[in-house]
């Protein structure tokens, strides 16, 4: 039913995209730039002019998991270089002209007629009508992906709160979340012409449309403590993922693609679940036989349990309050997949995450009535991969498993921090985290009570 219905809008998307360009489009933009500031474009190329007109912010943008946002002053976001504006001028998106993506007014020097009416200060908000003339079959999908919409996230809030849907939460807790959890996920925009606002916001290249967008300041500036912090190498101790360094530029569009990031017109309440995510076995061919470690692990662990090194974790967050009382830290541990329908592994890398029973105090729930409906450390994947590390590498003459299964030495348990126990948990994340710990559950043979 799902897929009909998708179908059934595509077609409707599909043939109001084609009357739409049946329409005749807007006086296309002049190459070449008039000093006049009488219009859009002799506006924002005109920097002094843009300094003198500006409205200083009111509120700063607040920082999040990847840190404080940078500050950038609202002229330099609305400032089009000549660079990006000779780029843009000899792309499809200026015969349009101005008016046609960000309605306004244009033709004048006032800029409060200029931005009147039915003003749009980012198009793709309202990608249903201004990006589907042309990307229909694209936006007929990512109106219901995970980049856009965090289902994931939405998800856990729901069924910590005791519902089964975000829309069934109380006004004031989806309004947390919209001007909380929901500021890295932005539309079009977001990745092909703007700067995230977790990096300050307005425009990357000057209005330049890239259908690339750029690793560092669109895809990492978003996901930057638990995405770029690990795959660049930040942490202490760490070194850049193989990715990066051992594939010449090491997009992300390397391995997570374009039709991945748009999604595929389904709803998916855990990102795991996206059948389109990369597998290592699309580039690393009869992996599950290539070496001892593979033959005896392959169907037992996920990849990162031997090839991640140390990665951020950070818990406790008070939304709109304290942020993580469980400062950022790095750590690696092992526990029971807490997957297991999603991924078919025993054990698996888990990473802990920032909700805890009293987060959404400041939005009027002093504890989550369901907390413990998920475990507090989640399956993860930590973009941080190397061939060698900490627990493949072992001392001559010493068995395989010599760095990563625990040895009891007298009472001395060795490498028991690899793992996830009760004793690395606090009170409150007992319950939750009962069914992943490794207490109890670990082969008799390492002698571990």
């Amino acid at each position: 039913m799902t897929r009909l219905l998708l179908t059934s809008a595509f077609l409707f998307l599909f043939i109001a995209g084609c009357q739409k360009d049946e329409d005749p489009p807007t006086t296309p933009i002049d190459a070449t730039v008039s000093s006049s500031v009488g219009s859009c474009v002799g506006c924002h190329t005109n920097y002094s002019h843009l300094r003198t007109v500006h409205s200083p912010d009111t509120v700063v943008a607040a920082g999040g998991c990847g840190g404080e946002t940078p500050h950038i002053e609202p002229y330099d976001r609305v400032y089009i270089t000549p660079t990006g504006y000779a780029e843009y001028s000899a792309s499809s998106h200026s015969k349009r002209g101005c008016t046609y993506c960000h309605n306004g007014v244009d033709n004048t020097s006032d800029k409060k007629t200029a931005h009147s009416g039915d003003f749009l200060k980012h198009p793709s908000d309202q990608a249903d009508k201004k990006c589907v003339p042309c990307h229909y079959s694209i936006q007929s999908a990512t109106k219901t992906s995970l980049h856009l919409n965090g289902w994931g996230q939405k998800s856990m809030v729901a069924l910590r709160f005791g519902v089964s849907t975000f829309e069934e939460l109380p006004a004031d807790v989806k309004h947390g979340y919209e001007v909380n959890c929901a500021t890295c996920h932005g539309g079009c925009g977001s990745c092909h012409v703007l700067r995230p606002t977790a990096g300050g916001g307005g425009l990357l290249n000057g209005h330049a449309f890239r259908k690339r967008p750029d690793m560092r300041d669109n895809c990492t500036t978003c996901h930057t403590s638990r995405g770029g912090h690990a795959y660049f190498g930040v942490g202490t101790g760490t070194v850049p993922d193989v990715h990066l360094t051992a594939l010449g530029d090491g997009h992300c569009l390397n391995c997570h693609t374009g039709a991945e990031m748009h999604g595929d017109g389904y709803v998916y309440d855990q990102r795991y679940k996206m059948p389109m995510l990369p597998k290592c076995e699309n580039c690393h061919a009869n992996v599950a036989t290539s070496n001892a470690y593979h033959r005896t692990h392959i169907d037992d662990m996920n990849c990162n349990a031997c090839h991640s090194q140390d990665y951020n974790n950070c818990g406790s967050c008070h939304i709109h309050g304290a942020g993580a009382r469980i400062p950022s830290y790095q750590g690696f541990k092992i526990a029971l997949n807490p997957i297991p329908q999603t991924r078919p592994y025993k054990w698996a890398t888990v990473r802990r995450s920032l909700m805890a029973p009293d987060s959404w105090k400041e939005y009027g729930v002093p504890n989550l009535a369901n907390f413990d409906v998920r475990p507090t450390y989640k399956y993860s994947t930590p973009h941080n991969i190397k061939r060698w590390t900490s627990r493949t590498q072992v001392t001559a003459g010493k068995p395989c498993y010599d760095a990563c299964h625990i040895i009891n030495e007298s009472g001395v348990l060795r490498n028991k921090q690899l793992y996830l126990f009760n004793s690395d948990l606090q009170s409150w994340e007992l319950n939750a985290d009962k069914d992943i710990v490794v207490d109890g559950k670990l082969p008799a043979s390492w002698n571990v009570q």
